[in-house]
């Protein structure tokens, strides 16, 4: 395993398919306001789809806060396809096959065997300005992120 990616550190650059087969960069979505990066399981589980159905429902809020969503999973690009046109998922699905990006992250894996539910917060420049881990609390990972969010919106106005 990579060295954990912490508060503080810039996250690496990478490029992963989309559900359409196109190679999103990362670096190319920097700049643009903070990032909740969020890497999940499996598809189609009863708690991924359930974080997955939460960032839906709060999406619009996210983004208006200037926030763009990303989950990434080891899931092919057909699957992410599917998993997103079946719950009408607004934000980018990114997949990591190879799990060299979980890798980079520092992402663990639960009990050795569960990919692990990590969230990443990064801001326009790439530093992570928060991290947040927790498996079994998946609708958890939208609520601290939606927190996360409003409160550096919050921060950077004029006061």
């Amino acid at each position: 395993m990579a060295s954990r990616i912490s508060v503080g550190d810039r996250i690496p650059s990478f490029e992963l398919p989309s559900p359409a087969g196109d190679l999103v960069r990362i670096d190319e979505l920097l700049g643009n306001g903070p990032l909740v990066i969020y890497f999940y399981p499996r598809d189609r589980t009863p708690g991924c789809t359930a974080e997955a159905c939460a960032f839906r429902d709060h999406y619009e809020d996210l983004k208006q806060a200037g926030a763009e969503v990303i989950g990434i999973s080891a899931d092919s690009p057909d699957s992410h396809r599917g998993f997103a046109a079946d719950h009408r998922l607004p934000f980018i699905l990114l997949s990591d096959e190879k799990n060299s990006v979980r890798k980079q992250f520092g992402v663990q894996r639960h009990a050795g065997l569960i990919p692990g539910r990590e969230t990443f917060i990064v801001d326009s420049n790439g530093v992570v300005v928060h991290h947040f881990r927790g498996l079994l609390n998946a609708v958890g990972h939208v609520q601290e992120a939606r927190r996360i969010v409003e409160s550096m919106v919050a921060s950077a106005r004029p006061g």
